[in-house]
């Protein structure tokens, strides 16, 4: 089987960021978001469902929401990934606590890397993506190719 041929593409200025956060973390999210409101307001949100819910109300900033993680809504998320309709993750996953939705985490962070979309996994990580310079900018960036790839099998 051929390796998978890559091709370049623009993430826009505004960009679309999903939020998501494991139970255990929804608290060190929503505080993130509060101290980063002004920035995630020039930008399109998204989120899984509980973690949408309570963004929305605290925020008081327009947050789509997908349904509750465990039961699809990161497999939601990754899907837009893929589809080129989220351009940059934020994810406060629980390194201390057994998810029963692991495999759909792990597919989340495995599609995030596919399409090299920028992803934050803590609080520190994140505040280094919303302070970079590229944020508010189109920024090019390499995807597979994915003509290039049903056309090889063609």
């Amino acid at each position: 089987m051929s390796r998978i041929s890559f091709t370049r593409a623009q993430l826009p200025a505004r960009k679309r960021i999903a939020l998501v956060a494991h139970d255990h973390c929804k608290g060190f999210l929503l505080d993130w978001c509060e101290r980063q409101r002004d920035k995630l307001a020039r930008h399109e949100l998204v989120a899984t469902g509980t973690t949408g819910l309570l963004l929305s109300k605290r925020l008081e900033l327009p947050v789509e929401s997908m349904i509750s993680g465990p039961l699809g809504g990161d497999q939601q998320i990754g899907a837009r990934i893929a589809e080129q309709r989220v351009d940059m993750l934020v994810f406060f996953w629980d390194p201390f606590e057994p998810q029963p939705h692991d495999p759909d985490i792990k597919a989340l962070l495995r599609v995030a890397a596919v399409w090299n979309i920028p992803v934050a996994c803590n609080e520190s990580s994140a505040d280094y993506l919303l302070s970079s310079s590229l944020l508010e900018q189109q920024h090019e960036y390499r995807i597979p190719d994915y003509q290039a790839y049903l056309a090889a099998r063609g």
